[in-house]
């Protein structure tokens, strides 16, 4: 994981602080914690992120200065049962994408988990 001191920072100025979020939170503090986000931007009624509830919400998050295509586009990267919106499943699991280094030690702890799956099977 990345230590306190350095936040990953793609090309175009996303800082990336869910790795540092899990290492102080672990594993469910950190899903309790997206969830708290999802909860933050949703539509209360529909139960949903959607194009019109990320748009009044996205200043809280200093997503403001973002133009109404790079809202939708974010939606759509998201959107795995094309409903044109998020549920709390698809924008946690869209959390976990757009952070490279969660991404890789999630690789790393399946990779791990299917060595020793098969290891123990056939020992």
């Amino acid at each position: 994981m990345t230590s306190n001191n350095h936040i990953p920072q793609s090309e175009s100025g996303f800082q990336d602080w869910l790795p540092v979020m899990a290492g102080k939170l672990g594993g469910e503090g950190l899903i309790g914690e997206l969830c708290n986000g999802f909860n933050l931007l949703m539509d209360r009624e529909k139960g949903v992120i959607n194009f019109e509830s990320l748009k009044r919400n996205a200043a809280a998050l200093g997503l403001g200065d973002l133009s109404d295509d790079e809202l939708r586009g974010m939606l759509r990267e998201g959107d795995l049962n094309g409903d044109g919106a998020l549920n709390q499943m698809e924008f946690c699991v869209l959390m976990f994408r757009l952070s490279p280094e969660l991404m890789e030690a999630s690789r790393y702890c399946f990779h791990e988990s299917l060595r020793r799956e098969f290891r123990d099977s056939f020992s």
